[in-house]
Formats: C-alpha cells, structure tokens, sequence
C-alpha cells in the first residue's frame, strides 16, 4: 500500500462543534483532559492517526459525550 493511502481515513472528528457546545476552549480542555494543546489540535483537525481509550475516556468524561458523539465514520469518503 503506497504510503498516502496508508495515511487516508474516513474518520471525521466533531470537537470544534462539542466544545462550542459546551462553552469550552482548547486550552481548557487540555488543561482538564491532562494532555498537549498541541495533540488536542491535532486531533481537532482530523490528522492524528492515532487515539489512545484513555484519552478518549477523558474526553468524553469532560464534554460530557460518547465516543460517536465526538467521531463519525463515512465509508467511501476519505479525509
């Protein structure tokens, strides 16, 4: 597999809309969730490869979410 495929996905990531939701900046729920600004962008903008469950557990603990409130998957569609 050439290696941009290897890195497509068609998972799309709805933190921008939760923490508009919930009145919460970046900042705060990295300070809350206990990691990077830096890694919470990089999720927030859909080009992390990876998501730890303990990260996910606090995310959701935080916004008050599930799992597919914060990602959705549309097959066929590739960020």
């Amino acid at each position: 597999m050439p290696p941009a495929e290897m890195d497509a996905h068609a998972i799309t990531v709805h933190l921008d809309r939760l923490l508009t939701e919930r009145g919460m900046t970046l900042t705060e729920l990295a300070d809350r969730v206990g990691v990077t600004v830096v890694n919470l962008s990089i999720l927030k903008n859909g080009r992390a490869k990876a998501i730890r469950f303990t990260t996910l557990t606090k995310i959701c603990d935080v916004l008050d979410c599930q799992p597919g409130d914060l990602l959705s998957h549309h097959p066929g569609k590739e960020r």
